[in-house]
């Protein structure tokens, strides 16, 4: 951008700033002030002042501005049904707003109220804003014109949106924004209506610098956050200095379990704002799933001592109890983040986590339900349906929400290895479905090794020896390269001992029965036992020195794995055998 283009940008974002907090929409004015300091300084260009002139939809015979800012500190305190009664006499398209976006949150407030005395934090209910259909009355007047005010559309789409017409609501957010690009408010109630790859090619939507933020948002949501990255790469060459960018790319990484990369993007928006608590809820995901102690501590006294009644505050030492398994600790923390913001997603999900932990699924299984209810692309809720339900050894039930998980992560070994252990359990024996989709997880870049060990075992099930052997081989290649042990270690010497004294290698099949003996009592007899056969074969044969290679080295190349179907179907690799859905 040239200076003249970041002056432009400057006086629109100040503009843009005194809309939207006229009219109480402090979400989209706190996004257009992150960006107005954000972008970089232009040397040798003053300032350019505009004389005051009225602002959008503002005029002397408009409002009376007296009466406007006494009903606009009432809508501060929320005390929204006042501040509708006191701009009632006003007709000016600033004033109309407020009044009917108080009147709005005024029957948000009430179903909310309604909703807990029908059934408490847990239950759920029919209740509805009640106001809508009055709201819905007034603005179709006011929005038909073709130069509506950008504000009253927004607010009219909003209004379609809760009665569920997602096209209408859509339409008039369009017009809003085409009118008015800088609200942001506008741009995440569209995000809410489409999503995808294909949004990029909307031709409906505004040429404006906003739409790439847009796209970000929508990348991001949609779980593409390689593109979305690249996205944010861009818009730091704009607005160098902006934190929502820092944060973005720090909630995208964390989606790409880039933990350090991430932990080390929020550390930097912290030291750029101590006080900050926007997004340090994710932040305290990663110091919880580091184990780090110490920090997530520190973490939650700094955010306490912002702030103890913000939902993220709660979210964060509900954490940290966790941490520590005081988990009916957590889930009170959890409970009053819900009842701070009962829209807060993210305590759903942990919530469940809880639950499971203290194994009460019936209240883990609600808790996901509601988290997936407010967002249907809330991955980790339809992940953590599934683990309740294999915990309660229905295998159908928990394999149709792992792949309700799959569908919005593709590419996340993890999921894929809960949809293959789901396919190998017992109930179902379908072993090459597991197959197929363990080899999904292999190729998914599968950094804790899961799927190369039941890829080995799902073969050794189907006596298939010679595949089996391969993946115990890759994956005892993985833990040595690793440097860890464990029982997949034991199963991958025991299996490979034994395959090696059927295939006549006694020498490679004895230092696998050497190394068995490292560990522990069970798998020393084991190896003992193997060994003494092992030897006896020797013996019989007079050949004490073969061997196929170094006994501590195994050959990749003597074995290959079997070709997958490049053309399976990967979201059902059973096919159709059975019903998925629990109906």
């Amino acid at each position: 951008m040239d200076g003249n283009e970041i002056m432009h940008r400057k006086d629109e974002l100040r503009r843009a700033v005194s809309d939207l907090r006229d009219r109480g929409l402090t979400t989209a004015a706190k996004f257009a002030a992150d960006l107005l300091t954000a972008l970089p300084e232009v040397e040798g260009k003053a300032v350019k002042r505009k004389s005051k002139t009225p602002e959008r939809g503002r005029s002397a015979t408009d409002d009376d501005e007296d009466a406007f800012q006494s009903g606009k500190c009432l809508f501060d305190l929320k005390e929204y049904k006042r501040a509708a009664h006191a701009l009632r006499k006003l007709q000016g398209p600033r004033a109309v707003f407020l009044r009917c976006y108080a009147t709005y949150l005024l029957g948000e407030s009430r179903k909310e109220e309604e909703r807990l005395e029908a059934g408490g934090l847990m239950g759920s209910s029919q209740a509805v804003n009640k106001e809508l259909q009055a709201l819905d009355i007034e603005l179709q007047e006011a929005t038909a014109e073709t130069q509506a005010d950008p504000f009253l559309l927004y607010l009219h789409g909003l209004v379609h949106i809760d009665r569920d017409n997602r096209a209408e609501g859509k339409e008039l957010l369009l017009r809003s924004l085409h009118a008015f690009p800088c609200n942001w408010s506008a741009w995440l109630a569209l995000g809410t209506l489409q999503g995808g790859a294909d949004v990029d090619a909307d031709s409906a939507l505004p040429r404006h610098w906003m739409r790439n933020f847009f796209l970000t948002h929508v990348c991001v949501e949609g779980q593409e956050n390689e593109e979305a990255l690249g996205r944010l790469s861009d818009l730091t060459a704009e607005f160098p200095d902006s934190d929502w960018i820092s944060a973005t790319a720090a909630l995208a990484q964390y989606n790409l379990r880039n933990f350090d990369e991430a932990q080390e993007l929020y550390e930097d928006l912290l030291e750029r704002d101590p006080h900050r608590i926007d997004g340090m809820d994710t932040y305290s995901n990663i110091l919880y799933v580091k184990e780090h102690f110490a920090a997530l501590s520190h973490l939650a006294h700094r955010v306490s001592a912002a702030d103890k009644y913000r939902p993220e505050t709660c979210c964060i030492i509900g954490n940290y109890y966790s941490l520590k398994g005081q988990h009916e600790k957590a889930v009170t923390y959890f409970r009053r983040a819900l009842k701070l913001s009962r829209h807060y997603l993210s305590a759903w999900t942990l919530m469940g986590h809880e639950y499971v932990e203290m194994k009460n699924p019936p209240a883990a299984i609600e808790a996901y339900r509601q988290a997936v209810d407010l967002n249907p692309r809330d991955y980790r809720a339809w992940y953590g349906l599934g683990q309740t339900y294999e915990l309660l050894h229905m295998p159908v039930y928990a394999l149709h929400y792992y792949q309700r998980a799959t569908q919005l992560r593709p590419h996340d070994a993890r999921f894929w290895c809960a949809v293959g252990q789901c396919y190998a359990h017992e109930q179902l024996g379908m072993d090459e479905a597991a197959i197929r989709c363990y080899q999904r997880a292999h190729d998914s870049d599968d950094r804790e090794g899961i799927a190369l060990h039941r890829l080995a075992q799902a073969h050794e099930r189907r006596g298939d020896a010679e595949q089996a052997a391969y993946y115990y081989e890759m994956n005892l290649h993985r833990m040595d390269a690793e440097q860890v042990a464990g029982s997949e270690a034991v199963d991958a010497l025991m299996f490979l001992a034994a395959y090696h004294k059927e295939q006549g290698t006694l020498a490679l099949a004895e230092g696998l029965c050497m190394r068995l003996l490292d560990y522990g009592a069970s798998s020393k007899e084991r190896a003992r036992a193997l060994l003494r056969e092992i030897r006896s074969l020797q013996g019989g044969m007079g050949v004490l020195g073969q061997a196929a290679g170094r006994m501590d080295v195994l050959d990749f190349g003597s074995m290959t794995p079997a070709p997958m179907n490049p053309e399976a179907d990967y979201m059902d690799p059973a096919g159709s055998d059975i019903e998925l859905s629990p109906g």
